[in-house]
């Protein structure tokens, strides 16, 4: 199967960033893509909540959702959206932060709300609090590809291995990964984390990724990382989308997983252990 992720800059504004996206979307479909990834946030990057109330929508009219599903209807593809920021009818006004997979009918094959928040203190100047905006989900997610089961993760969730490990367990053969990762956090660890989520599980990463300065109406303007990956399931980087807007292609190939799990069989081996006190 060949894949396309997609790199974006997405700004605040939704629907500025839709026909970009969906641009990119149709350059991956030219080269060849059956499966199609967009990153976190695809829909809209924004720190000010008070603009995310304004400009989002529930997932249930959403045009950015609406027209992704159009679009893999159209292309005939399996697409991937990252992430969407979207309204839920939360008590505390909440936002979701939602993977979906879409069927080559346009049909919503799985969901996946971003569990774990980036709630962290980068350096006095970058602070970042995701869950004063956004709520968890609970529940991870595998769905069926025509090439293997997928794992859908999202951004920070690459930290807490033990989710990666569940889902392997579930079937997972391909592990998603879609980011809006920071600057500074991205050239220390973004690399280095899919690599050992690949090595580990024995499974594909696929990392589509928001890249650059992105445009703020309001609020404070962020800056992410960039560089897509694809990860082999022994661990060598495949593709590498820099720090430029644009699509990154590669081809997968299910026996590269059996090999890499076949010479290192550590998911079974999973031993239960006692302590530490």
């Amino acid at each position: 199967m060949r894949a396309g992720l997609v790199q974006l800059n997405s700004s605040d504004d939704p629907v500025a960033n839709l026909p970009v996206t969906l641009a990119f979307v149709d350059d991956a479909v030219a080269q060849g893509a059956e499966f199609v990834l967009t990153p976190e946030v695809t829909n809209c990057v924004s720190g000010s909540r008070a603009h995310q109330k304004a400009v989002l929508h529930p997932e249930e009219s959403d045009p950015t959702l609406k027209a992704l599903r159009a679009k893999a209807t159209e292309r005939k593809i399996w697409l991937l959206i990252g992430s969407l920021a979207l309204k839920t009818y939360d008590p505390d006004g909440r936002f979701a932060n939602r993977s979906f997979l879409i069927g080559p009918d346009g049909g919503i094959v799985a969901r996946y709300d971003k569990i774990h928040m980036f709630d962290v203190d980068v350096s006095p100047e970058e602070t970042y609090r995701e869950s004063d905006g956004f709520r968890p989900g609970s529940r991870a997610v595998v769905a069926d590809l025509p090439i293997g089961r997928l794992g859908l993760s999202i951004c920070y969730d690459i930290r807490f291995p033990h989710l990666y490990r569940r889902l392997a367990h579930a079937g997972a053969r391909i592990l998603s990964v879609p980011a809006a990762f920071s600057y500074v956090t991205g050239a220390a660890h973004w690399e280095s984390l899919l690599r050992a989520r690949a090595i580990e599980n024995g499974c594909y990463v696929l990392a589509p990724a928001q890249t650059g300065t992105h445009a703020a109406s309001t609020g404070r303007a962020r800056k992410t990382h960039g560089h897509s990956l694809v990860v082999a399931p022994w661990g060598e980087v495949l593709a590498d989308g820099g720090t430029e807007p644009g699509v990154v292609m590669v081809d997968l190939d299910p026996a590269e997983i059996d090999s890499a799990r076949a010479r290192v069989p550590s998911l079974r081996h999973d031993t239960e252990f006692d302590g530490p006190a």
